[in-house]
C-alpha cells in the first residue's frame, strides 16, 4: 500500500449500513477536508456532506439533521439504478 495520493483520492474513516442506507465518514488528505456521503439504496438518494466546524462523528452518526439544517449539502444524483 502506498501512501501516495492523488489530488481525488480519499480514505475512508468509518463506514455503517442499516435498513438500506450506508453512511460513509472520508478524509480527503490532499485538502484535509471530511465528507460524509449517505447513500439511501431504497429511496434512490445520494448526498454529501462537507464537515465544517461539526465534530465529525456527529455528521457521521446524523447525517439526515444536519443536511436538513443547512443547505451545503450536495446531492450526488436523484435517482440510484
Amino acid at each position: 500500500m502506498s501512501d501516495t495520493f492523488s489530488g481525488t483520492e480519499t480514505r475512508e474513516l468509518a463506514r455503517r449500513e442499516g435498513d438500506g442506507t450506508t453512511v460513509v465518514l472520508a478524509w480527503r488528505p490532499l485538502d484535509n477536508r471530511l465528507t460524509v456521503t449517505v447513500t439511501d439504496w431504497r429511496g434512490g438518494d445520494l448526498f454529501e456532506l462537507a464537515v465544517e466546524d461539526e465534530p465529525p462523528l456527529d455528521v457521521f452518526h446524523h447525517p439526515y439533521a444536519y443536511a436538513a439544517s443547512r443547505r451545503s449539502a450536495t446531492r450526488l444524483h436523484a435517482t440510484l439504478s
